[in-house]
């Protein structure tokens, strides 16, 4: 039977420690974020030193228990809270019970770089949170080794954006705050070909998968969806691609695209050696 909330005041110092984590300057500073739901919990809990509290109601405890497991054998602090605390906490309109607290998990641009990667996404001018984490969970559909969010990008940490990604931003690196110039030098470096992803594009991306000229290492940089990629930054890329529109829509939103394109890439990649399995044999 689990016993009664110990955290029944939403301005308990710990509930307000974790509350304010919903500003950036608070993350920024505490190097912490929160991560909310079950499957965040789960995949925060699976990451090595990452999940440092776990905040759940008496029912969210009971019906996930074996999260609330995972989390105390990771080490976190579990506490059970009320649920007008976990309210307190949450960022959404209809909270499931369980908050985490969890440490910055991104990764320095350069171990991206000297890991060779062959399929990377790069946001740049991306501002909605949502897209951006709805790009990172593609991006990890899709077997890529790595998301790059640009300096002026929206942050990696903000609820909706951890939310987007529905656990992603736990499975590949992902480096944040880099300059769009250096990513793209950094990757070309590297023998990555950059291709920009761009709605009047002046290549095909049915013509470059014929072509044959994509199974090479790329990265894909994607922009803002309302007025897509600077000029200057399409002048950085080997080649800038439209997904071809054969039906009668205006255009495709940011994260459609950007599924699109890195599927397109990860086919290519894995044509020589025949499509690898993802069921375990």
């Amino acid at each position: 039977m689990v016993a009664s909330p110990e955290l029944i005041s939403p301005k308990s110092p710990r509930v307000s420690a974790a509350r304010r984590l919903a500003k950036r300057n608070f993350r920024g500073k505490e190097q912490l974020f929160l991560a909310e739901g079950p499957q965040a919990v789960r995949e925060a809990a699976a990451y090595p030193d990452t999940l440092v509290e776990l905040f759940a109601t008496v029912d969210a405890a009971d019906r996930y228990a074996d999260i609330v497991g995972e989390a105390r054998a990771a080490g976190a602090r579990v506490h059970l809270a009320d649920e007008d605390v976990i309210a307190d906490i949450s960022t959404t309109v209809t909270p499931q019970g369980l908050v985490g607290v969890c440490r910055f998990v991104d990764t320095p641009f350069d171990s991206i770089l000297a890991a060779r990667p062959k399929l990377v996404a790069v946001l740049a001018h991306v501002r909605d949170p949502g897209n951006a984490g709805t790009v990172l969970r593609c991006a990890d559909a899709a077997g890529a080794d790595a998301v790059v969010l640009t300096d002026a990008s929206v942050d990696l940490y903000n609820p909706k954006c951890v939310r987007a990604s529905v656990g992603s931003l736990f499975h590949l690196p992902v480096a944040v705050g880099v300059p769009v110039e250096r990513a793209v030098q950094g990757l070309k470096d590297a023998g990555v070909r950059i291709l920009a992803a761009d709605g009047a594009g002046e290549d095909d991306l049915d013509d470059e998968l014929d072509k044959g000229t994509m199974g090479t290492a790329s990265a894909w940089v994607f922009g803002n969806e309302a007025w897509g990629l600077p000029e200057e930054t399409r002048a950085l890329a080997d080649a800038v691609v439209r997904v071809p529109i054969h039906g009668r829509a205006e255009s495709l939103n940011l994260a459609t695209a950007a599924a699109v394109c890195l599927y397109a890439s990860a086919r290519a990649q894995r044509a020589a050696g025949g499509c690898r399995s993802v069921t375990p044999s």
